[in-house]
């Protein structure tokens, strides 16, 4: 038995690294994360690494591009074919707007419209790294650098397989910086949690160290808290540029919003799940 602390408010998959992703009613959480997420990444032919929104001085367009599986990914079997959309102008009216991953010309599409040459990778090289570009936040380790950040071998994850922010969260970011537009698209969660009422302010730190439970097998184990980088800047969908969300989130939570979770038994999640807290 344990204490149910909130409930799933949202889902999401991001199936194309960099990309925006889809929004979800339900998915499966596989031993190495959600499944058919961040399945897919661009990898930089020029540098030799794959291709991030953590350095925008090359990589911010990516998150223009969105990307759908056409078939619900299955655990432990090879990712299915996504659609990748383009984003609207830059281009003639002629040019095809959206490819799908299977399309043998995938990559010269990438690669003419990124304007750097690309492949669309499946599977992670070994040692695959990214570049990642720290701007100029006062409590930050660096300041206006870009360095590597080496992959967990196998992925295209930056740390993680799971990464969760609750509502409360984004409230209280809002309630201290009301000018700002704390999006929860900002921050790419793959769930989105709103706790009990009654709970308020960064709640999901409390957690860390513990399991929580979703369904009737998923279980996942709370890390730590997710320390955040430019990519909440960055203008994505709708959502301006503003460097001002990371620097408030360092002023007020030093730098972390939300959590970073591993997989402790694999199972189903649905939005409305309850979450119940383990011992």
């Amino acid at each position: 038995m344990g204490q149910i602390v909130g409930r799933v408010e949202a889902i999401w998959r991001y199936p194309v690294k960099s990309m925006l992703g889809e929004r979800l009613e339900a998915a499966t959480i596989g031993s190495g994360g959600l499944v058919g997420d961040r399945a897919y990444a661009l990898w930089d032919h020029a540098t030799g690494r794959v291709a991030s929104a953590k350095n925008p001085r090359l990589w911010r367009d990516l998150l223009g591009y969105a990307a759908r599986c056409l078939e619900p990914p299955q655990a432990e079997a090879a990712p299915p074919a996504v659609a990748i959309t383009a984003p609207a102008g830059g281009h003639a009216p002629s040019e095809a707007a959206r490819m799908i991953s299977s399309d043998p010309a995938v990559d010269s599409w990438l690669s003419q419209r990124l304007g750097r040459e690309v492949s669309l990778l499946d599977q992670s090289p070994q040692g695959a790294s990214l570049d990642q570009y720290w701007p100029a936040v006062q409590q930050r380790e660096f300041q206006d650098v870009v360095n590597e950040l080496v992959l967990p071998p196998g992925t295209f994850f930056d740390s993680c397989p799971i990464h969760a922010i609750s509502t409360a969260s984004l409230e209280r970011l809002r309630q201290l910086e009301p000018q700002l537009d704390f999006a929860v698209e900002r921050f790419r969660p793959n769930l989105l949690i709103r706790p009990e009422a009654g709970a308020s302010g960064f709640v999901e730190e409390s957690w860390i160290g513990h399991t929580l439970a979703f369904g009737a097998d998923l279980k996942l184990h709370v890390s730590d808290g997710c320390p955040r980088c430019v990519v909440t800047t960055l203008s994505q969908g709708e959502l301006p540029e503003d460097l001002e969300i990371l620097r408030a989130t360092a002023r007020h939570n030093n730098v972390v919003a939300g959590i970073r979770l591993s997989v402790s038994n694999p199972g189903d999640v649905n939005v409305g799940d309850p979450v119940v807290l383990l011992g």
